[in-house]
């Protein structure tokens, strides 16, 4: 399969995936790969039904299709604490009042479940999710709350709203005491047992850009303020607040998701975290 035409690979387009994927393209061979850029909902989609080999992903969507997918080991959009851009902003502090309903954004899988999680376990709530576009005033004109991720929740944080916010990771870190999986990157099992040789040369690419990226984070900060606006300060701290190598805390915490998720009928099975192991490049 992959070894007959270019692996197809599926990057987030928010900042939060720029370490995993900045300058990826200048150190992998481009003749074997294309990238496609989407909103994580999109690439979800899209690696299901096979038009993508690997791609970042709704960590929600692995456990809905861990049957056919494998981890690429050590790459993963996560926090253990803040997250800045997972953000609920509420018309009422949800001490004084517990929302009836809640807006929810239609890029992300996990993003939504997590909301889901806490409200249910943590504040014991359950409200009317509807689903809509990542526009802060549109969702609050006929709801209690907006939950809005990546770089639009980022952009309505700066706002002077007057809105209670609360950060999802912060919350869960309060509340579990362990970090929390955002999206992860996976490949087709397919993929991994037809072209092993070149599923690595992409997962060791991926790898390497990200490791550079983490310790040069000036570009990344520079494309941000460029791109999305802010200041440099804000930016350095945004990508010092995540974390990309999916150590045992981030592995734990989304255990943990896993097995809420199907206690409360979001999953239908239980999930086991399965990486890719290629045994030619031992």
């Amino acid at each position: 399969m992959g070894m007959n035409r270019p692996i197809t690979i599926g990057r987030i387009d928010y900042a939060n995936a720029w370490p995993l994927f900045h300058q990826f393209e200048e150190r992998a061979d481009r003749n074997n790969f294309n990238v496609i850029k989407r909103v994580p909902s999109e690439l979800n989609r899209m690696l299901k039904i096979g038009e993508l080999d690997v791609s970042a992903i709704s960590s929600f969507s692995y456990g809905q299709n861990a049957s056919e997918y494998v981890l690429l080991p050590e790459l993963s959009v996560g926090s253990v604490g803040i997250v800045n851009s997972i953000l609920l902003f509420m018309k009422e502090p949800i001490e004084r009042m517990r929302p009836d309903r809640i807006a929810v954004t239609a890029t992300s899988a996990t993003s939504v479940n997590l909301l889901k999680i806490l409200m249910t376990l943590h504040f014991d709530c359950n409200p009317e999710y509807v689903t809509e576009a990542p526009d802060l005033d549109r969702m609050l004109e006929t709801s209690d709350a907006a939950l809005i991720i990546g770089d639009p929740a980022i952009q309505a944080s700066w706002r002077d709203h007057g809105l209670h916010v609360i950060d999802l990771g912060q919350l869960w870190y309060q509340w579990t005491g362990l970090g929390m999986t955002y999206a992860v990157v996976a490949a087709r099992k397919e993929v991994a047992v037809t072209a092993p040789e070149a599923l690595y040369t992409v997962y060791k690419a991926l790898n390497v850009s990200k490791q550079y990226n983490k310790a040069h984070l000036g570009p990344l900060i520079e494309q941000a303020c460029s791109q999305l606006g802010g200041v440099s300060t804000y930016w350095e701290m945004y990508f010092h607040s995540l974390q990309y190598d999916f150590g045992s805390k981030l592995q734990e915490g989304l255990k943990l998701y896993f097995d809420y998720s199907k206690r409360l009928g979001l999953l239908a099975n239980d999930v086991e975290l399965t990486f890719f192991e290629d045994q030619s490049a031992q």
